[in-house]
């Protein structure tokens, strides 16, 4: 990467010096997307395809490469090595593993191209990771529930794909949380592969296998189709985490749910895409021994509950169904990661 820009900035400065034009800066960046069973992962890409846009308007010419498909780990070990045969300058990932990307990312290092990690964190030294603390976002809802449960009560949970690297955090985290109240107890843990029909169908297996369920923790994706469940069964009185899409903000105001969401928004890869582009330009990251890895800049993860509830409805108005609350580093906020 260094001497990708060495280069650049030579041809900028000869330019300069022969009297013509200075040429603006120009970045490719490959973005790549394992799963596309989600409109959050639709609006990820559109949001990080605003942020380049956005980049246009100073002057700096960011060009994206979107690979984005249902593909199991070699699939999107295929799409990183698409984008190092095509020269890209950054790759920007949401990976279907934690580890397994740590040869080919090396290889992509050696040839000066910069990788960034998003949504899911890796282990690999030869890039980094930007996005939510996956863990922090599940312990801040199971607190939630733990202190609308009073500290007491049956918990079921309902999860993500199982072996997932978020979805493994989050398991970590509310147990972690729910391990701090003796009297409350996880008696089922189950997944629905952030599908809203799937989470649907699990609540309502939960709801005729366990009676006295007090609590439901379950992950954004599902919680639609986990509350409908419940309001069929008729018992409102459960408390349950919720998620951020418009369509369930809407339904939470009409049915005055029980429930809070920690927010996980779809802007984290355009945060990405900003970190990515000061980097490229030369600008130099702070040290950090954050994350599991010992590599992850964290972004702030927000929540909603009755407090601001209404701030996040109206946020999206106008939006279509399946807009879910977002929020990303501006171009200027993402320096707070730079020396």
């Amino acid at each position: 990467m260094v001497r990708k820009q060495f280069f650049r900035w030579l041809i900028v400065i000869g330019i300069t010096l022969f009297g013509t034009t200075t040429q603006a800066e120009s970045f490719v960046i490959g973005l790549s997307n394992g799963w596309v069973g989600s409109e959050w992962r639709t609006q990820m890409i559109e949001e990080s395809k605003t942020a380049a846009d956005a980049w246009k308007e100073k002057g700096v010419n960011v060009e994206v490469i979107v690979q984005s498909s249902n593909v199991d780990v070699p699939g999107q070990i295929a799409h990183v090595r698409n984008f190092i045969s095509q020269n890209v300058d950054a790759i920007i990932i949401n990976p279907n593993s934690p580890t397994a990307f740590d040869p080919i990312f090396r290889k992509a290092k050696k040839k000066g191209i910069l990788v960034i990690s998003t949504d899911a964190e890796i282990s690999s030294k030869d890039a980094i990771y930007v996005g939510i603390d996956q863990k922090g976002w599940a312990m801040k809802s199971a607190k939630w529930l733990a202190e609308t449960l009073h500290g007491k009560g049956n918990v079921v949970a309902i999860n993500g794909f199982a072996g997932h690297p978020a979805n493994t955090m989050r398991v970590n985290g509310y147990r972690e949380v729910f391990g701090q109240y003796p009297d409350i107890k996880i008696i089922n843990e189950v997944n629905a592969n952030w599908d809203q029909a799937q989470g649907q169908q699990a609540m309502q297996n939960l709801l005729a296998t366990y009676p006295n369920i007090d609590g439901v923790w379950v992950q954004d994706g599902m919680a639609a189709g986990a509350w409908r469940a419940i309001i069929a069964s008729k018992k409102t009185d459960i408390a349950a985490t919720g998620e951020i899409r418009k369509d369930f903000l809407e339904s939470w105001s009409k049915n005055e749910f029980n429930t809070g969401a920690s927010v996980n928004p779809p802007g984290v890869m355009a945060s990405a895409l900003n970190v990515a582009v000061h980097a490229l330009m030369g600008k130099k990251l702070k040290p950090t021994n954050e994350g599991v890895y010992g590599n992850a800049y964290y972004l702030p993860i927000p929540f909603i509950d009755r407090s601001n509830f209404a701030e996040a409805l109206s946020g999206a108005s106008g939006k279509p169904a399946y807009y879910s609350v977002s929020s990303s580093l501006t171009i200027q906020e993402a320096l707070r990661f730079f020396k």
